[in-house]
């Protein structure tokens, strides 16, 4: 999601996962490949997350600028509290933008790499799972944007993107399994219908750049756990017959068992959309526990979530291949209702207690904001908790 606190950009995704199924693996295997061994391990391992958003992907005219959105900057202080709040996992959606230097190098700007290092430290160092991305870069809506599916020039646009992920993977390079790269963010062509071609199968030759250059980049990169994301990280046009392929992996390290994976299927839950996305009163209560049904959606409820897992469990997880729902979570809508945080903390149970029934790992969006249309479970300038009966919740459902 690319969001600025109050004004959340409108996206229709379908999202929830799975994945656990236990892949035999080599227990004597190098140290690198240990820890995460099995698709069932890693899932247990990045357990319920915690998204920083709106901060290292935050820009201004094309600059990426941790607090141009308002967010003040990322402190150890912070990273802190969320883990210990409970979260095992923090993705950091990242953008780069007008820090990419020109072709044919298209070299990132030091200070924001060394800066982004940093911020990974503050919780890998903690001993947190962390996952980046490349979050930003491929919205037609900022300024700047490059990353486009169904722009013309793809010859350059795959140059550039080879690059960039080449200096992020070799910055990495020495980091253990803790360290989770995604390859992109809700891209697609902005239009929310079905996928189009060639967009989609740009899309997967992203993808597709993104493992073979990470595995190329050398160190832990061999055996690192990969993400990659489908049409707009949606579950049907990801799981269904829409055109994903996931990508081959032939570079990965030799000590890695023929018989196990190395990457992830990535996707988002906002579902229903008018509950935890649109920024209005109309509907304020999810769930089988609402208690006014002109305040509640008439899709997108306890079924619906558990067939969009599901999807992805019969798709994916039957495969090896883990699943993350990278971002699920519901807007503030008390200033409506004054009950809305009690079906925003019953949301987030169940996406979570229904990942973990199917084996999905997730991981909160908190878009830093607090008090009406914010996501934020933190205040990031106190570090104070703002929403501990979601967090509460959240525990709940991944069974902490």
């Amino acid at each position: 999601m690319a969001s600025r606190p109050g004004k959340i950009k409108a996206i229709l995704l379908t999202a929830a996962l799975a994945v656990a199924v236990a892949v035999p693996g080599n227990m004597n295997e190098a140290s690198a490949d240990s820890k995460a061994s099995s698709a069932a391990q890693i899932v247990a391992d990045l357990g319920a997350g915690w998204n920083l958003g709106n901060s290292l992907e935050a820009n201004s005219n094309g600059y990426p600028s941790e607090t141009a959105w308002n967010n003040p900057t990322v402190t150890q202080a912070l990273i802190d509290k969320v883990k210990a709040s409970g979260f095992k996992s923090i993705r950091i959606p990242v953008s780069y933008l007008r820090h990419i230097g020109p072709g044919p190098n298209y070299t990132i700007n030091s200070a924001w790499l060394n800066r982004v290092q940093q911020v990974v430290d503050y919780a890998y160092n903690r001993g947190m799972h962390v996952m980046i991305n490349i979050h930003g870069d491929g919205y037609k809506s900022i300024p700047y944007a490059w990353l486009i599916c169904d722009a013309s020039d793809q010859t350059t646009i795959k140059a550039k993107y080879q690059k960039v992920w080449q200096q992020i993977a070799s910055r990495f390079q020495n980091y253990d399994q803790r360290l989770i790269l995604e390859s992109m963010n809700e891209v697609f062509d902005g239009q929310y219908g079905n996928p189009t071609q060639p967009c989609y199968s740009n899309i997967n030759a992203y993808n597709q750049i993104f493992v073979d250059t990470v595995r190329r980049a050398g160190g832990k990169n061999t055996s690192r756990w990969l993400l990659v994301p489908g049409w707009n990280t949606n579950i049907d046009y990801t799981a269904g017959n829409y055109g994903f392929v996931i990508p081959t992996d032939q570079y990965r390290s030799p000590t890695i068992p023929s018989s196990e994976r190395r990457i992830m299927i990535s996707v988002h839950y906002y579902s229903p959309w008018d509950f935890a996305g649109e920024e209005n009163g109309n509907i304020t209560q999810w769930g089988r526990a609402a208690t006014d049904p002109s305040r509640k959606s008439t899709w997108g409820q306890e079924d619906y979530l558990n067939s969009q897992l599901k999807m992805m469990y019969d798709k994916f997880v039957v495969q090896g291949y883990p699943v993350v729902v990278g971002e699920y979570g519901s807007i503030d809508k008390t200033s409506f209702d004054s009950s809305n945080n009690t079906y925003r903390a019953d949301f987030a149970y169940e996406v979570t207690a229904a990942a973990k029934r199917y084996g999905a790992a997730t991981v909160y969006w908190d878009n830093g904001a607090n008090g009406q249309y914010g996501f934020g479970l933190f205040n990031r300038s106190s570090n104070a908790v703002t929403q501990q009966g979601i967090i509460n919740d959240i525990r709940n459902g991944a069974g902490w």
